[in-house]
């Protein structure tokens, strides 16, 4: 094969430019063509090599250049456009989907957690453990409230927790701010003998109670009579009567506006306030009925004084149930969820109850310790209770002649069997009526220098008014459910 395709080229490799093909100059003597094809190989690998080299070194404006030149290449289609925002789209619309989702779920467990709540509440089952969590709140932050000119017997407080209402000797109803504690409204009492041109009371105001949806207001007194008040400006409405002794227990069945009243006269009555209408008339205590309380079962609970016993009325099937207890005068009742309860007795006695047994879940004796000389002690009167609903946190005060009253706060057991001791919160008078705040933040307790029911003794240093015991956690307030036995 001749060799005139070597004698064209030049001697040297040289590029007349970037990217150009080297040259091969001739050589002389070569051998075969083998030989010939071996070199040309050779010199394109070297020329493949200085290429790849010269790309590396390329700055990067050049390198930013050749990439927009590339995308400038690239054109995308009108179909492949509606491909990609198809499947954007599509994109967004399942995140919102998994977002709305996760929404749902998380809606549906809130009212999972509220319709269980409610189903044990309903069964009396629901026991929130928020005792565990209470400090004794220091003696500057406890507040007194004075405005009555006697003894204060029964306090409510409003749904909201915003305000407080309070009644006494005095025949008078006051309506507080409880964040300012100043009087909103004052219905005055009358003197006796003016019941026919005085609107209000002219004797002994001796319990209250509020519907749940703080709309009335009710009050009953020594003369065996029962107002009704429209709560948010404390405007009369209506004035039930029909006991024959004063009435000494009043409370609205909660969700309704249905009345269940107690009285001396040993009989338990029920209004209907919205109809201004009386519905009929419970008898069984054997002495007279001193407390009363209902939630929002069709029925009530009362406690019979000396006559020993706890009664459960089924207002419905018109019947009751009878529990014997405590040893002395039962004189203070209250609910603490649809099935337990908690009473207090002359005789220095705490009990918890179940209304599916006949005695007391547990109960613990001389609650608030003694008094008087020794060889000679006497328990302290449990002259009021308390109980903070479908919790396990539950107050009693006690008073004795000496002026030494104390508001014991206590810890239910597991079950509401076994009651523990917390803190105890010293009063000077009569603890006449325990109130808890809807929220469990506050206890009120309605102070005076006589009981409620009586005139036994006086103490002269007790003053007559409010007490607003701040009920401190050292958590945060994350009440802890727990289903009782």
């Amino acid at each position: 094969m001749s060799s005139s395709f070597f004698i064209k080229k030049k001697e040297n490799p040289k590029f007349s430019k970037k990217g150009s093909k080297p040259t091969v100059s001739k050589r002389k003597n070569d051998g075969d063509s083998g030989t010939t094809k071996k070199r040309v190989k050779k010199l394109n690998s070297r020329y493949n090599e200085e290429i790849s080299s010269d790309s590396e070194t390329e700055g990067p404006t050049s390198h930013k250049k050749r990439q927009e030149d590339e995308e400038e290449v690239y054109e995308e289609t009108p179909q492949e456009k509606k491909l990609r925002l198809a499947k954007l789209y599509l994109e967004q619309l399942r995140e919102e989907e998994e977002k709305k989702a996760e929404e749902e779920t998380f809606e549906d467990d809130l009212v999972a957690g509220r319709l269980q709540d409610e189903v044990l509440e309903q069964k009396g089952k629901l026991q929130r453990l928020i005792a565990k969590d209470l400090l004794p709140p220091e003696t500057s932050e406890i507040r007194l409230l004075r405005g009555h000119k006697l003894p204060v017997t029964c306090v409510v407080i409003s749904p909201d927790d915003k305000n407080i209402f309070s009644a006494g000797k005095d025949c008078s109803v006051i309506k507080w701010d409880v964040v300012n504690g100043k009087k909103l409204h004052t219905i005055a009492g009358g003197r006796r003998g003016t019941e026919a041109r005085h609107v209000g009371h002219t004797a002994h105001v001796l319990c209250m109670a509020i519907s749940s949806d703080g709309k009335y207001l009710a009050t009953g007194d020594m003369n065996k009579l029962i107002m009704i008040w429209e709560a948010e400006i404390c405007k009369h409405l209506y004035r039930f009567t029909g006991h024959k002794g004063p009435v000494s227990g009043l409370s609205f069945r909660k969700g309704t506006h249905d009345l269940y009243s107690a009285s001396h006269d040993r009989s338990i009555k029920v209004w209907n306030v919205d109809e201004n209408a009386y519905v009929e008339t419970l008898f069984g205590h054997q002495d007279v009925i001193t407390g009363l309380d209902s939630l929002s079962r069709q029925c009530c609970v009362t406690a019979g004084g000396r006559d020993g016993t706890v009664r459960v009325w089924k207002i419905a099937e018109e019947s009751q149930l009878v529990f014997h207890g405590h040893e002395g005068s039962i004189d203070c009742i209250q609910l603490i969820n649809e099935e337990h309860m908690v009473t207090g007795a002359d005789d220095g006695s705490v009990s918890v109850w179940s209304v599916n047994k006949k005695k007391p879940l547990t109960t613990v004796k001389m609650a608030h310790g003694c008094h008087g000389n020794a060889g000679m002690e006497q328990p302290h009167w449990i002259t009021s209770v308390a109980g903070l609903q479908n919790s396990d946190t539950i107050a009693s005060g006690a008073s004795g002649c000496s002026g030494n009253s104390t508001v014991q706060l206590w810890k239910c057991g597991r079950g509401f069997r076994g009651l523990e001791r917390l803190f105890t919160v010293p009063v000077t008078g009569f603890i006449n009526s325990l109130k808890f705040s809807n929220s469990g933040n506050f206890l009120v307790a309605g102070v005076g220098q006589e009981h409620r029911l009586g005139r036994w003794w006086r103490l002269k240093e007790a003053k007559n008014g409010l007490y607003i015991i701040p009920l401190k956690r050292q958590s945060p307030q994350q009440e802890e459910p727990n289903i009782a036995e």
